[in-house]
C-alpha cells in the first residue's frame, strides 16, 4: 500500500531576487475610505530569471498562510499569520518568514496608517524591474501596475495592523 504525499517545490529566498516595498495612500475603491497601500514586489533580477523569480515569490507568499489571487487576508484576525508590520520614526518595516523589507515612508502615508489602524498590503508575483530603488516612480507608472488586472489576479492582498516598537 502506498500512500499520497503532496510535491514540496524546492525554494531559497535568493530565488526571490531583490525585494521592494513602495508605499503610497488614496481613496480604496472597494470602500471608499482613505487607505495607506504597500506594496511589494521583485525587480526580476531573481537567478533563473523573471518566471523563476515570479515562482519562488508565490511559494514564499503560499508558505507565509497568504493567498494569490485569493480574497483579501485580514491579519487582525489571523493572529498566526506570520506577515507583520512595523512602522516607527518614518520607517515601515514587513517581516515575512522568507524575507524582511524596509521603506522609508511619505509623511501623507504615515498619517492615513496612524490614522486608519492598518494597511492594504499588496505581495506582487510579476516582477516589476521598471520601478528601481533610488529612482523616482510617476503615480501613473504606479497606477498601471498596481492598476493592471492581471497583477491584481496574481497578487496577495492583506491588511495589516499598524504596529510600533515599545
Amino acid at each position: 500500500m502506498t500512500t499520497p504525499k503532496s510535491a514540496t517545490i524546492p525554494f531559497s529566498p535568493a530565488q526571490l531576487g531583490t525585494q521592494i516595498l513602495i508605499g503610497w495612500s488614496g481613496s480604496n475603491p472597494g470602500t471608499g475610505r482613505e487607505t495607506a497601500f504597500l506594496l511589494t514586489y521583485s525587480l526580476g533580477d531573481a537567478p533563473g530569471g523573471q518566471e523563476a523569480g515570479e515562482r519562488a515569490m508565490r511559494t514564499a507568499l503560499e508558505r507565509s498562510g497568504l493567498r494569490v489571487g485569493g480574497e483579501t487576508l485580514d491579519a487582525s484576525e489571523l493572529p498566526n499569520l506570520p506577515v507583520k508590520l512595523v512602522v516607527q520614526a518614518g520607517q515601515a518595516v514587513l517581516t515575512l518568514p522568507h524575507f524582511t523589507a524596509q521603506y522609508t515612508v511619505p509623511p501623507e502615508w504615515l498619517a492615513v496608517a496612524r490614522s486608519e489602524g492598518r494597511v492594504h498590503g499588496m505581495f506582487a508575483t510579476r516582477p516589476w524591474p521598471v520601478a528601481v530603488p533610488g529612482q523616482p516612480v510617476s503615480e501613473e507608472t504606479l497606477r498601471s501596475f498596481v492598476g493592471d488586472p492581471e497583477v491584481i489576479s496574481s497578487s496577495a492582498h492583506c491588511l495589516m495592523p499598524v504596529r510600533s516598537l515599545g
